[in-house]
C-alpha cells in the first residue's frame, strides 16, 4: 500500500519557519531590554517620585504583613484565639493592599518590587526573627509598626498632592484609615485589665 505524500513528510520545520521563530525569539529578548514605562499625563518626574514613595510603602506593607502572619502563627497563651484571629484579619487586610499599590505604580509609568531582597532594601519596618515573643510585645510592636506605616502613607500622600495625583491619594486615604484602625485595635487589646477583670 502506497503512503500518501503528507504522511511521508517528516514534521521538521522548514528553514523559513525556523527563521521566523528565531526572529520572534530575538524580538522577545529585545522587548525584555526595552523600558516598560507607561506614559502618564502627570509627567516623568511625578511618575518617578510617586513610584519611589509607593514602592517604599509597598515594601513596608509586605514586611508588616509577614510580621503579622509570623505573630499569628506563633502567638500563645490564654488569649490565643482572640489574638490569632485578630492577627489573621489584619494580615489579610495588609495583603489586600499589595496588588493595588503595585498596579498603581505601574499605571503611573513606574516599575515596582521584584523580589524579597528588593523589599529588604526599601523597608523601614524591622523584621522580628525572635524564637519567642510575648503576646503583649507582639501587640505593642505591631501597634508601633502600623503607626510607622501610617506615617509613611502620609508622606506618600503629600507627594501625590504635589503632583495632583488624586487617584493614588484617594487610595492612600483609605489605607491610612485601615492602618489607624489596626493600631487602635492593637493598642486597646494591649491595655491592662482593671481589678474587676475588665
Amino acid at each position: 500500500m502506497a503512503k500518501s505524500a503528507s504522511t511521508e513528510k517528516k514534521a521538521t520545520p522548514t528553514k523559513s519557519v525556523k527563521q521566523a521563530t528565531d526572529k520572534k525569539i530575538e524580538q522577545a529578548k529585545n522587548l525584555q531590554k526595552a523600558p516598560i514605562l507607561f506614559p502618564t499625563d502627570l509627567g516623568e518626574k511625578a511618575s518617578k517620585d510617586i513610584s519611589a514613595a509607593m514602592n517604599s510603602v509597598l515594601a513596608d506593607v509586605f514586611a508588616l504583613y509577614l510580621k503579622t502572619k509570623n505573630f499569628h502563627w506563633h502567638v500563645s497563651g490564654p488569649h490565643f484565639r482572640d489574638y490569632h484571629l485578630m492577627f489573621d484579619d489584619q494580615g489579610t487586610e495588609l495583603f489586600a493592599m499589595t496588588d493595588p499599590i503595585a498596579e498603581r505604580v505601574r499605571k503611573l509609568g513606574g516599575t515596582t518590587l521584584r523580589s524579597i531582597s528588593h523589599i529588604s532594601k526599601l523597608q523601614s519596618i524591622s523584621d522580628n526573627d525572635a524564637a519567642f515573643v510575648e503576646p503583649s510585645d507582639m501587640l505593642a510592636e505591631l501597634c508601633q509598626d502600623n503607626i510607622k506605616l501610617t506615617s509613611r502613607l502620609r508622606a506618600a500622600h503629600e507627594i501625590c498632592g504635589k503632583y495632583n495625583d488624586t487617584a493614588t491619594a484617594s487610595l492612600i486615604e483609605e489605607w491610612i484609615n485601615q492602618a489607624e484602625q489596626r493600631a487602635w485595635f492593637l493598642f486597646e487589646t494591649s491595655r491592662k485589665s482593671d481589678s474587676s477583670g475588665h
